[in-house]
């Protein structure tokens, strides 16, 4: 990728990036045609091949732009420096949402690119996966308070049940085609709600 992609309007930047999200979320990465990304973003191919040097950077870039966001947004809405995980998990859900606000199909997209099987970037994503999850969960189990949660809880195994949880609800969701934003928060707050019933400390 080139220094002129950013000195693009943001506007422009924008819907480059949307464009990408739209095309990769609906196709396998293989049957993704940099021509069609070009069409979405309203610019012509080689343009876009001015910016980004083949279709694999541009991906790449894009699963980059999805964990980039997602830390700036999560650290804007305060919640890696909360005591209480579900204070901060409430204020990850209205950041994220925010996120898909904004960029509409980058939640299926990162899925897509998560369970992407082609060979030419399943090793970049999963390694640039590790590299920001860990980050992320670094940061939000830093400051969390161990009083709140029941005696004797494996914290680890709570913070994968809840992983794997919302992984196989996006998926599903994915699946169906339907990623109505409004329908997502309740699910996850009913989820939140379920949690706390089953893993905080009665007072």
């Amino acid at each position: 990728m080139n220094e002129r992609f950013y000195n693009l309007p943001k506007e422009k930047q924008q819907a480059i990036i949307n464009a990408g999200y739209r095309v990769f979320s609906q196709n396998s990465y293989k049957n993704s045609p940099m021509s069609e990304i070009a069409d979405a973003a309203g610019i012509s191919k080689s343009l876009l091949f001015h910016y980004f040097r083949n279709k694999k950077e541009l991906y790449l870039f894009l699963w980059d732009k999805c964990a980039e966001t997602t830390i700036e947004y999560m650290t804007e809405y305060g919640c890696y420096g909360q005591t209480e995980l579900f204070e901060s998990m409430e204020r990850g859900m209205r950041a994220k949402m925010e996120i898909i606000r904004m960029y509409p199909d980058m939640g299926t997209f990162t899925i897509k690119a998560f369970y992407e099987k082609d060979e030419d970037i399943c090793a970049a994503i999963q390694e640039s996966y590790h590299k920001y999850f860990n980050l992320k969960a670094d940061k939000t189990r830093l400051n969390l308070d161990p009083a709140q949660f029941i005696e004797g809880l494996d914290v680890a195994m709570m913070y994968r049940e809840m992983y794997w949880a919302s992984e196989g609800y996006l998926w599903e969701t994915v699946q169906r085609g339907n990623m109505d934003i409004d329908q997502m928060e309740k699910d996850f707050k009913k989820l939140m709600a379920f949690w706390k019933s089953v893993y905080l400390r009665k007072e």
